[in-house]
C-alpha cells in the first residue's frame, strides 16, 4: 500500500545495553550459540532522524567523543538495513533520510548498531504513517539482529534463543553503573571463536542446567529486590574471558574498578566496554572521578533500566 510520507522529519531514541547475565550454550551446526542472557537498557543512546527523502541515506555523526570514523553509510549500516525492511514489508514507496547521532560506543558490546535499527524502525513508522504496532516491528527487529528486538522493547528482560526471545523483568529500583570504554571494538564472531577455543582447549564446557538456573534466579531476585550489592554478586558473563583473553587490558580495567570501589565488573557482551557496577548515583561518581585519573575521558556514568524505542515528541513538535 502506498502512503504519503509526514512533512516533518521525526526523531527517535533508542537505548544502549549491558548484559547483567550472559550464559553461552555450545557450538551449534549452524556456528550460532544458544544465549540466555538478562539485558539491561542504558541511558546512553542513539537518536536517528528520519526526513521524507526520494530514495534512501545515511548520515551519522557522534556525540561526546565516539568515533564512527569506521561505520558504514551504505546498506551495512543497520538504521538504513532497517529502514528498507519497513518500506518493503509495509509496502511504502517513500524513502527517507537518516540522520545518527551515536552516544553508543561503536563494537562495543553495547548494541549501539542495534539501537540504531531500533530507532529507525520506529521513527520511520511515525514517519510514513505504517503503524505497524510493537509486536510487529518486534517480527521485523529480530530480522535485523539479536539485539534489535531488545533495543526496540528496553527496560529490563531475560532473551532466549540468539538473545532475541524476551520476557520483562520486574526491577524496582534504578542501578548505577560506571563504563570504561576502550580505544578500538572487538569483533563479535572473534570472541564467540575464542570462547569456543578457551573452553575445547581447557575441557570445559557450557553451565550445566541447575548451575545455569542459580544464576538467573540469583539476578532476578536481586532486580526484583532493587539490590545492588546482590545483583553485583549475581554478575556473570561467558565471554569475558574470551574477550580479556583477546583485549589483555580489559582485566586490568576490570581490576582498578574493583580497586577504586566499584561492587563489581564486567565486559558487557562480547566487549570490549566494562561496565562497573555502583552502590548508587553518588558512588558513581565518585567512582568515575577516580578511574578517570587512570583512563581519562573513556569513562562515563550511566544508570538503567531505561524505555526502549521511542519518539521525541518535543523534536517532532518542532
Amino acid at each position: 500500500m502506498s502512503r504519503s510520507p509526514a512533512q516533518a522529519p521525526v526523531t527517535a531514541r533508542a537505548p544502549a545495553k549491558v548484559n547483567l547475565l550472559l550464559e553461552v550454550g555450545p557450538r551449534r551446526d549452524d556456528g550460532y550459540h544458544d544465549l540466555l542472557t538478562v539485558f539491561q537498557a542504558l541511558d546512553l543512546s542513539e537518536d536517528v532522524t528520519a526526513s521524507p527523502a526520494r530514495g534512501f541515506s545515511v548520515e551519522v555523526s557522534g556525540e561526546d567523543g565516539v568515533d564512527v570514523s569506521g561505520v558504514p553509510l551504505d546498506e551495512r549500516n543497520l538504521a538504513l538495513r532497517a529502514a528498507l525492511l519497513l518500506a518493503e514489508r509495509a509496502g511504502v514507496r517513500a524513502g527517507a533520510h537518516l540522520s545518527v547521532r551515536k552516544g553508543v560506543p561503536v563494537a562495543g558490546g553495547m548494541a549501539g548498531g542495534s539501537a540504531d535499527a531500533a530507532a529507525a524502525l520506529v521513527a520511520c513508522d511515525a514517519l510514513w504513517g505504517t503503524r505497524l504496532g510493537l509486536p510487529a516491528l518486534t517480527e521485523l527487529a529480530a530480522e535485523l539482529g539479536a539485539d534489535v528486538p531488545f533495543c526496540l522493547h528496553g527496560r529490563t528482560a531475560v532473551g532466549t534463543g540468539r538473545g532475541d526471545r524476551l520476557v520483562p523483568v520486574l526491577t524496582t529500583a534504578a542501578f548505577h553503573w560506571v563504563l570504561v570504554l576502550h580505544g578500538a571494538g572487538l569483533s563479535t564472531p572473534a570472541v564467540f571463536a575464542e570462547c569456543d577455543r578457551l573452553r575445547a582447549a581447557g575441557g570445559a564446557g557450557p553451565a550445566a542446567a541447575p548451575e545455569a538456573g542459580e544464576r538467573l534466579r540469583a539476578v532476578e531476585a536481586a532486580l526484583r529486590a532493587g539490590d545492588p550489592r546482590a545483583l553485583g554478586a549475581a554478575l556473570g558473563n561467558d565471554l569475558q574471558e574470551a574477550a580479556c583473553s583477546l583485549a589483555p587490558e580489559l582485566t586490568g580495567a576490570l581490576r582498578s574498578g574493583a580497586d577504586a570501589g566499584a561492587l563489581a565488573g564486567l565486559v558487557s557482551g562480547s566487549g570490549p566496554t566494562v561496565a562497573l557496577l555502583a552502590a548508587s548515583a553518588p558512588d558513581a561518581r565518585r567512582l568515575a572521578g577516580r578511574l578517570r585519573a587512570e583512563h581519562g575521558p573513556r569513562v562515563r556514568t550511566a544508570h538503567g533500566p531505561v524505555p526502549g524505542a521511542r519518539v521525541l515528541e518535543a523534536v517532532r513538535a518542532r
